[in-house]
């Protein structure tokens, strides 16, 4: 049975978390501190810490939580594509939205920096990567493609590089980038 009290308490813990995937952008990993969250959630600092046992905590699960989003989303694009070839414009379809400097594109980032200097931070981003390339080179190794593990590694960084590029606002024309990942997969 669900109290009201604890759908509040369910609900505060997804404004923190909210708050947490907007700032991070806004002002950088290290910028977000337990005032500036709190007073974006709309909660006092002292709630923070009543549902995580850390910032640092906090936004781990926030950042980890949208990059599950993310990779669910790609997981679809990839079940709707027929053939490798499809599945490569597929994914670089699906990253068209990311210009490297809106909120998503700069929460990614920042993650991947702050995992650098987090051990649970990595180990979280790590799995999730890992899990997502398997998935992928499974997903390829059916339809045919040689070193399938290693082909998915490789297309997985590259949209990951491509996505940092954007953001410094340099990069090849994505018809190239099409053509030139296309040729891994045949």
């Amino acid at each position: 049975m669900n109290s009201p009290a604890a759908a509040r308490g369910r609900e505060v813990r997804q404004r923190l978390l909210a708050a947490a995937v907007e700032l991070i952008p806004e002002r950088g990993w290290t910028a977000v501190s337990t005032r500036i969250l709190a007073e974006r959630a709309g909660v006092t600092p002292s709630v923070v810490h009543y549902h995580f046992p850390s910032l640092s905590a906090l936004l781990n699960e926030a950042v980890v939580g949208l990059m599950r989003q993310i990779l669910s989303y790609v997981d679809g694009v990839l079940e709707s594509a027929e053939t490798p070839a499809e599945a490569v414009d597929a994914m670089l379809s699906s990253v068209d939205r990311y210009t490297g400097a809106d909120p998503v594109s700069l929460l990614t980032v920042e993650a991947y920096l702050a995992a650098t200097r987090d051990d649970q931070l990595r180990e979280q981003v790590r799995g999730l990567v890992e899990a997502f390339r398997s998935r992928f080179g499974r997903w390829l190794g059916d339809r045919g493609v040689s070193a399938p593990d290693e082909t998915a590694a490789v297309l997985v960084a590259a949209l990951d590089g491509l996505l940092l590029h954007r953001g410094l606002e340099t990069g090849p024309d994505p018809a190239h980038v099409s053509a030139v990942l296309r040729r891994l997969v045949q």
